[in-house]
């Protein structure tokens, strides 16, 4: 009996150390562990544009399907800022002359900002295009589409920092919203960039969609803060900018390329007017947290 109720013990215990509650939200706080990452060689497309027509077409989806590869699908898709399941909800699809494998050779975003150089991580949303980006030290590693917040329900603009990350969390909006790859950026307001369903226009409830890999590849980049057992916060995470705004009555942004296929380019000095103001805080923050995660390693 003494044996029986000691596993009884043991298992509770090793199960609460697995996951601490139903959001399955992680309470890591350190760096150690994570790969070095190598900056990417991006090989900017400079071609043009053209349109592939789905409404009315029954067809269509079975012709894209025949038509590009796998990769080249995941491209095309996220050109148009949607997902699968929403193909057959838009009327037509933008599409390169010629379609590259690696959406960075479509990015929108400079590939270095030479000021961010000093900021270790960055990620930046711009409104108008609906569409992300990480930074290291200034080099661009990733880009990618996002459905950021409806007219009636519209991101908050402005700096941020990355807090509390979960692989699945239940929307505070609406417990039927199952977030996945859930990182905070607001933890007030509830606000976080997680994987949902991407129908080509900003339509979340204030929150930042992601495509499934770009949620999970975040998920793993970008930092955590690191709290007290109080949620004292010791030190911020991966610094955040939201910007711009979006044009809810016009057409979708991205179509403009069909005329000019830097139409939606975003400049280095623009993303330096973004940032610059913040840039002093940004550097504040990273020192402190070098010091607290260099303090946490001493003290193991």
């Amino acid at each position: 009996m003494t044996k029986h109720v000691h596993w009884i013990v043991v298992t509770l215990s090793m199960g609460l150390l697995i996951a601490c509650s139903e959001n399955r939200q992680t309470n890591d706080q350190t760096d150690v562990g994570k790969p070095e990452r190598k900056t990417p060689k991006i090989n900017l497309y400079s071609g043009g544009y053209k349109t592939f027509v789905i409404k009315d077409n029954d067809t269509a989806f079975k012709s894209f399907k025949k038509r590009y590869t796998a990769q080249q699908q995941h491209v095309i898709l996220a050109l148009n800022r949607i997902d699968f399941n929403n193909f057959n909800n838009v009327d037509s699809l933008l599409i390169p002359d010629s379609v590259q494998t690696d959406i960075n050779s479509y990015t929108p975003f400079p590939l270095t900002v030479k000021e961010l150089k000093p900021v270790d991580k960055m990620v930046f949303f711009s409104y108008p295009i609906q569409a992300f980006a990480a930074y290291e030290n200034g080099q661009l590693i990733r880009w990618g589409p996002s459905s950021m917040g409806s007219k009636k329900y519209p991101t908050k603009t402005g700096l941020s920092f990355t807090n509390w990350k979960a692989e699945e969390h239940v929307s505070t909006a609406d417990d039927e919203w199952l977030l996945r790859w859930n990182f905070n950026i607001r933890n007030k307001e509830g606000i976080g960039w997680h994987q949902y369903t991407m129908p080509g226009y900003p339509a979340s409830h204030s929150c930042l969609r992601l495509l499934e890999n770009d949620a999970k590849w975040l998920y793993d980049w970008a930092e955590q803060w690191v709290v007290e057992k109080d949620q004292h916060v010791l030190a911020e995470g991966t610094p955040v900018i939201v910007f711009g705004s979006y044009d809810y009555e016009g057409d979708k942004p991205w179509f403009k390329l069909l005329q000019d296929p830097k139409a939606t380019n975003i400049t280095e000095e623009q993303l330096v007017k973004e940032f610059k103001p913040h840039l002093e805080r940004i550097l504040q923050e990273q020192e402190k947290r070098k010091q607290v995660m260099a303090s946490r390693r001493d003290s193991i």
